[in-house]
């Protein structure tokens, strides 16, 4: 199988709408218009007495299809907009929002936000970011984040019904359906706040989805479902509808004949698309919240050996239409490329200025999450597919689907549902269902053996498939 790759009414006593700069991104509010009303905010909240305040002015907007059967079944338009005002009062700190920009309800807004404030505990590290770890606007790059996608519903369905009728006509044995979805998204934003902070930017996100279910007839009849899609922020990348929906029915079709397995201890080998679940669960490890509230697997592991000699993992906030992509971070603080691991060893944690003081140390840039993280291996051949990852693994188990959340992020025990194939001398033998994975983080992060070529960007994270060298897998 290979993988395919209308204006709103002005709110009275709020400010006018000045006319949007990109006249087709069908937003019912200019950056202008959110300069404005941010600085409305500020501007009370100083009145009022704050140290310090920030706020955000945001609109989000939308369309969503779904069709099942080849029957239309849901369209959903959204539109939601917000300002968010947080208020300084020494070390006591207050936070309210509203979805209503007239001039009253932003006094109302922060003086809510005031009130928080003044009946609130102090907290020795609350505050704005320091003024030296702030974006300076003239550095924020445009990093063509946003595609707006003027998509009508009718337009909607029927890709969603190429997609889903692709899959459908792939096999006899393609039976059903799930159904399909497409779904075009994008918002915009404007923050400041009083260390000198001003920002913001809009961006986008489209997709499309189906669910096919594969089914053997007779006495003991037997239903496989597997999904695929395909989501970019541009939409002339995303893959064809058909590509999608002809893929997909393939992965169904692949678990039909599904086993049992006994219990054993063998290499376990996980698909691209879950391995980065795998760097996902690192990530929460070395980040602020969980290590200063030493809820964390990886306490201390700054400068320390987390992974075999051969691991490295790249942060990258500046690739261009990235799902991961910012200029700054959720505070305006500055971001930069970085090597989070380098040869196995720790080089830095994710950071926001409340979880780096908490520890005393440096924000990272990380307020709002982790951007764009590629984990590779020095090991890695530019033909290490996944028939040579296959190999790799010899006799073992190959993963492709996960289930339940049996992560426990303060010791690292890791137990959960999976399916996927029995592999036996590097070739895929039987697909397996109903059984459960078992291990430690620790030593699952240690065992990587291998990565493979196969990348997949899923999120704002790109990884190929990896090998951990032994786990537990319960079967039968």
């Amino acid at each position: 199988m290979n993988k395919p790759s209308k204006r709103a009414p002005r709110t009275p006593g709020a400010p006018a709408a000045a006319t949007s700069r990109t006249p087709d991104s069908g937003f019912s509010y200019s950056r202008p218009f959110f300069e404005e009303l941010v600085d409305r905010a500020l501007a009370h909240a100083k009145k009022l007495g704050a140290t310090d305040a920030g706020a955000e002015a945001s609109e989000g907007c939308g369309l969503s299809v779904s069709v099942r059967k080849g029957e239309l079944e849901n369209v959903e338009r959204n539109r939601d907009k917000s300002l968010g005002v947080t208020v300084y009062l020494g070390k006591r700190r207050g936070n309210a929002s509203t979805s209503d920009f007239s001039a009253q309800a932003i006094e109302q807004t922060v003086q809510a936000a005031y009130d928080i404030a003044r009946f609130t505990a102090e907290d020795p590290v609350a505050g704005l970011p320091d003024a030296d770890d702030i974006a300076p606007e003239h550095t924020h790059r445009d990093l063509q984040l946003f595609h707006p996608w003027a998509i009508t519903s009718e337009d909607a369905a029927r890709m969603a019904m190429a997609c889903e009728a692709a899959a459908l006509k792939t096999h006899r044995r393609i039976t059903n359906s799930e159904g399909a979805g497409v779904s075009a998204q994008q918002s915009h934003f404007f923050s400041a706040h009083t260390r000198g902070f001003r920002g913001g930017y809009a961006s986008s996100r489209h997709s499309f989805s189906v669910a096919p279910i594969a089914s053997l007839p007779g006495k003991n009849a037997e239903m496989q479902r597997d999904a695929w899609y395909s989501s970019m922020r541009d939409a002339t990348e995303l893959a064809s509808p058909e590509a999608v929906g002809r893929y997909a029915a393939q992965r169904a079709l692949s678990r039909l004949g599904s086993r049992k397995i006994p219990t054993t201890q063998c290499p376990v080998l996980f698909e691209s698309t879950l391995a980065a679940g795998l760097l996902g669960g690192f990530v929460q490890a070395v980040s602020g919240g969980s290590l200063y509230r030493k809820s964390s697997f990886l306490l201390d592991s700054l400068g320390k050996m987390v992974f075999p000699k051969h691991i490295d993992i790249l942060e990258d906030p500046f690739i261009l239409r990235g799902k991961g992509s910012s200029p700054f971070d959720e505070e305006g603080v500055r971001v930069a490329p970085r090597k989070v691991v380098k040869g196995g060893r720790v080089e830095g944690y994710f950071l926001s200025s409340y979880s780096a003081r908490k520890l005393g140390m440096k924000t990272t840039g990380n307020a709002g999450g982790s951007h764009n993280l590629t984990l590779t291996s020095r090991l890695t051949q530019p033909g290490d597919d996944l028939d040579a990852m296959l190999k790799k693994l010899g006799t073992g188990l190959f993963v492709v689907e996960l289930m339940g959340q049996g992560v426990n992020y303060v010791t690292g025990d890791y137990s959960r549902g999976a399916s996927g194939f029995w592999v036996e001398n590097g070739r895929i033998a039987f697909p397996v269902h109903e059984i459960t994975i078992a291990g430690n983080l620790k030593d699952m992060l240690k065992g990587i053996e291998a990565v493979g070529a196969d990348v997949y960007n899923y999120g704002a994270k790109s990884v190929g498939s990896v090998l951990v060298n032994r786990m537990k897998v319960a079967g039968s």
